[in-house]
């Protein structure tokens, strides 16, 4: 009788004699990691992935090779499986020397694939470029003009010259989509019957009402401002994201099936109580549209306003009353968007008040030197010591100059006050924009953080309220750049669908293998200058709120692209080294040594093959030799020096391999790769 039965994982199966361990957890559906294994070859067990535990045997056994007998009792994901697989992963990734994921991905809180959507617009397809980017966020032409893009910080390219102009590049590939007669829409799952409400219509709620719309739930939108939009509608101006660009985008969400409702206030209109009573999960995305106080005495005289509030009245088209003289506080964007609004408006004298100088500004250079252009006047090293008006109107600002000590907590130099130094400024108003912050009236169910904002877990996003939970400005650690609130929300959409199906699946950071580059190893590429965006003359668009920029050309957007030097890996995807190391929580630290010095083999014709990428699995070798039966490929060396290479004797061979692949086909990892 060859029908056996035995137990994996509690699982009562039946198997064949001579099947192994690996042969019947497979047909079962159980996953039992591997590296070395192919059916195609013969079983090599040399990876230590496959480790099963079986009932009355010491040793942990390879279920590659294990054959099943009647009777046995397996546990595939035992402690002491787990942990031997960990260290095996470990030592694997300690000497895998290579980038899964390009740098400029891991620097976009979104971790959006920069480096996927750049190759797509290098070859033409835009349409794919605006798939690629919204598998993370869904206002990629909005997001692609306004973003402060820290991507770019991190793009290697500047090792060579300039970083990748990669956030102007997205919104050449989304304009060029929406503009289209179809454009890209994603696949929507089935209904579900669950109900999601999303408090906030910024980009943040957008993000999460998009992704959740997507995976088959009723979703609905609430927002107390009369458009959707946030602080994309109402905190940044027309001159930067025209809102033709931003309605044609949240038109794209809405057609998903996405409910919006507008002029909706909680705590008055409706109460925060009767919303989750009407839906099975909430999410609070209110941001933070409360300007921050700057403490100085008599700013509640007539004329001192928040940042927010000042640009939140231009876009709702309010009379400002600013007078021709106006003052700005702050070094952020927001303050930049605030002068460059007022010139626009028609003051005739703008000031900047910033308490450091240029080089300690955070905002963008560029936005910084279009203000200069523009006309406004930067009063460096001054800080508003106090307010001065007359019948209640702000009249002056008396300015304490300052000077630069050492550096504070954030590393740039501490401005202090030069004692008895001090600067007077006649203005009209003055708009501080140094921050901003939460306002929770009507959400006082909600447990709040020391700083008074929403207290959010940072793995599940989840409040104190099981069926709420909260991303973007309005939580932990207080406003920050769109894309991160994008970025939050896009994950935190994930944690709402598990919480929907009934268990909560936290999100965890992906670990991923990277390595460090120099300039001397880029020393041989040829320089190419940055593509330079063409936009408006400042005598031209001081004038009026129309677009900045103009956009790239065609040929500027391509050329611009095939600059990437495509850092990430080609296989990040498919990669099953990587897929398993995210199985299990792994430090490859612990094992930190020399590694081995690894090259490009690029003998092989068709296929280039980095041995820093390669875990010698033997995968190849073996392919070639049992599948392929060539046997170009072996193992040369010995212990920790061993590598492949290959043998290339006649002219027959060569063209043997060029035509083969069969061992690209078969590789784990991204050692190999298409040329």
């Amino acid at each position: 009788m060859n029908e056996i039965k035995l137990t994996i994982n509690g699982k009562l199966l039946t198997a064949s004699k001579g099947d192994t361990v690996l042969d019947v957890a497979k047909k079962n559906g159980i996953e039992i990691p591997t590296l070395c294994h192919h059916e195609s070859v013969k079983v090599y067990g040399a990876c230590s992935l496959c480790l099963i535990e079986a009932e009355g045997t010491p040793k942990l056994l390879r279920a590659c090779s294990t054959k099943v007998s009647d009777g046995m009792v397996i546990n595939t994901e035992s402690e002491r499986v787990v942990k031997a697989r960990k260290v095996a992963l470990e030592l694997l990734m300690s000497d895998h020397v290579g980038d899964c994921v390009a740098p400029c991905a891991l620097n976009c809180p979104a971790g959006t694939d920069c480096q996927g959507y750049i190759k797509a617009i290098a070859n033409g397809d835009d349409r794919e470029a605006v798939k690629i980017i919204k598998e993370k966020l869904p206002l990629p032409a909005s997001i692609g003009r306004v973003c402060p893009h820290p991507c770019e910080s991190n793009c290697r390219r500047a090792l060579v010259e300039e970083p990748m102009s990669i956030a102007f590049m997205k919104y050449f590939a989304a304009d060029n989509d929406l503009n289209s007669s179809t454009p890209f829409m994603p696949e929507k799952a089935a209904a579900t019957g669950k109900s999601v409400a999303v408090l906030g219509g910024g980009p943040a709620g957008l993000t999460a009402a998009y992704f959740l719309a997507s995976m088959g739930h009723k979703v609905t939108v609430f927002d107390k401002m009369p458009k959707m939009g946030g602080m994309l509608r109402y905190g940044i101006p027309e001159y930067r994201l025209p809102k033709t660009v931003l309605d044609k985008e949240i038109a794209l969400i809405e057609s998903l099936g996405v409910e919006m409702k507008n002029n909706v206030k909680i705590g008055s209109d409706i109460t925060f109580a009767e919303i989750r009573e009407s839906h099975d999960a909430t999410l609070v995305a209110i941001g933070a549209w409360s300007s921050m106080s700057t403490r100085t005495k008599g700013e509640e005289l007539e004329g001192v306003v928040g940042g927010i509030d000042f640009l939140q009245k231009v876009a709702l088209g309010e009379e400002t009353g600013m007078g021709k003289n106006v003052a700005v506080v702050g070094g952020g964007n927001t303050a930049m968007d605030a002068c460059r609004t007022a010139v626009r408006l028609g003051a005739e004298n703008v000031y900047v008040i910033y308490r450091r100088t240029r080089a300690e500004m955070p905002a963008e250079d560029i936005e910084i030197k279009e203000a200069m252009e523009e006309g406004v006047e930067f009063k460096f090293l001054t800080n508003p010591d106090e307010y001065l008006g007359e019948n209640g109107k702000v009249t002056q600002v008396k300015l304490q100059v300052m000077e630069l000590g050492e550096p504070d907590a954030s590393g740039r130099r501490a401005p202090v006050p030069v004692e008895g130094k001090f600067e007077i400024l006649d203005i009209d108003t003055v708009i501080a924009a140094i921050g901003q912050k939460v306002n929770p009236t009507g959400f006082e169910e909600i447990e709040l953080n020391s700083r008074g904002i929403i207290a959010a877990d940072e793995f599940t996003f989840r409040t104190n309220l099981a069926d709420v939970f909260a991303v973007g400005d309005a939580t932990n650690r207080g406003a920050s750049i769109a894309i991160a609130a994008i970025g939050e929300a896009e994950k935190a959409s994930k944690v709402i669908d598990s919480f929907l199906k009934g268990d909560v699946v936290p999100y965890i950071k992906p670990f991923v293998s990277e390595k460090t580059v120099t300039a001397e190893d880029l020393a041989h590429k040829e320089k190419i200058a940055r593509a330079k965006m063409p936009h408006r003359s400042p005598e031209e668009r001081k004038n009026d709120f129309k677009e900045v920029n103009l956009g790239f050309s065609e040929e500027g957007a391509r050329n611009e692209a095939k600059r990437c030097l495509e850092c990430g890996c080609h296989d990040y995807k498919d990669c099953s080294l990587i897929r398993h190391a995210n199985r299990y929580e792994i430090h490859p630290e612990r094992f930190e040594g020399v590694p081995h010095r690894g090259f490009m083999e690029t003998r092989l014709l068709s296929i280039e093959r980095n041995q820093n990428k390669c875990i010698l699995c033997n995968l190849c070798v073996r392919t070639c030799e049992e599948v392929a039966k060539k046997g170009i490929l072996g193992l040369v060396g010995r212990g920790f020096d061993t590598v492949i290479k290959p043998e290339f004797n006649s002219p027959d061979v060569i063209a043997d391999c060029k035509n083969c692949k069969k061992c690209f086909e078969i590789c784990p990892t991204g050692a190999l790769k298409l040329l």
